[in-house]
């Protein structure tokens, strides 16, 4: 014990004055947190400076330390606390964030709009630079990407958005408004690349024509139909009965034939 002592007094005789200055500091500071932990307390005190005042004086009751509070009831002493406070020796070390980078200029920064809004690293001073950030229609990113809800809102990491009234028409509900540039990310992730993505466009436009096509042919098909009964007189039979001629003998094959009379229909058969 002696020779730590002995240590510790060499040491502190070889620190300068700033040594002193600063442990002087710190026990000043632990002074008045001390003085603050009291007034908290005993808050039944007349006043902040006197804290043992006559409605504030401290008592022994079976052993603890107590405070009359002058209201009918003692308050405990919180001697925990200051023992506490007692025991700190250093500063409490600083805690170091890491702040994020923006994409565009490669600078740290603390906050921005497009980092709260979307979780997009770019600093407002390069947001919105040469309208790079700009923001598009869930249903536009499903028609120009081929993109479906999974891939929006399911897929890992879903996509955040904003919601906006629609100018439009202002009985629907909101739009949800994407950042453009996460969106084109997304497809690529999706499809695996540009071409792949134009080229789906192609097969699915190809298809859609088909379908436009067919569509049409039906129309006409049922509007031809609707036409023909229209012009269609129940008065006449349902069925033309056919009026045959007199029979025409044919040498080459020997064969008979005869032709109705009301229509250009003429009729070839072998008789037994």
């Amino acid at each position: 014990m002696s020779e730590k002592k002995n240590e510790e007094s060499a040491e502190r005789g070889s620190e300068s004055p700033q040594w002193y200055k600063e442990r002087a500091e710190r026990n000043r500071q632990k002074a008045l947190l001390l003085k603050k932990s009291k007034l908290v307390v005993h808050p039944y005190a007349k006043n902040s400076d006197d804290v043992t005042g006559s409605q504030g004086r401290q008592l022994k009751v079976q052993g603890k330390k107590v405070v009359d509070s002058g209201g009918g009831f003692l308050i405990e002493e919180d001697d925990e606390l200051e023992e506490q406070m007692l025991e700190w020796t250093e500063d409490p070390f600083p805690i170091f964030v890491d702040l994020p980078t923006c994409e565009e200029c490669q600078k740290q920064f603390q906050e921005s709009y497009l980092l709260k809004t979307f979780d997009y690293n770019v600093c407002d001073a390069c947001r919105d630079r040469e309208e790079k950030h700009t923001l598009i229609t869930k249903t536009e990113a499903k028609d120009t990407y081929l993109l479906r809800d999974y891939d929006l809102d399911q897929r890992e990491p879903p996509l955040k958005f904003i919601l906006k009234a629609n100018p439009h028409r202002a009985a629907y509900g909101h739009m949800k408004l994407y950042l453009h540039l996460q969106i084109e990310k997304r497809a690529l992730e999706v499809w695996g690349s540009e071409e792949a993505l134009v080229e789906e466009k192609e097969k699915r436009e190809i298809k859609r024509q088909e379908t436009k096509i067919k569509r049409f042919n039906k129309k006409v098909k049922q509007l031809r139909m609707e036409v023909r009964s229209s012009m269609y007189d129940k008065t006449k039979k349902a069925t033309h009965v056919h009026v045959f001629g007199p029979d025409t003998y044919n040498e080459e094959d020997d064969t008979y034939s005869h032709a109705c009379t009301e229509c250009e229909y003429e009729e070839t058969f072998e008789k037994m």
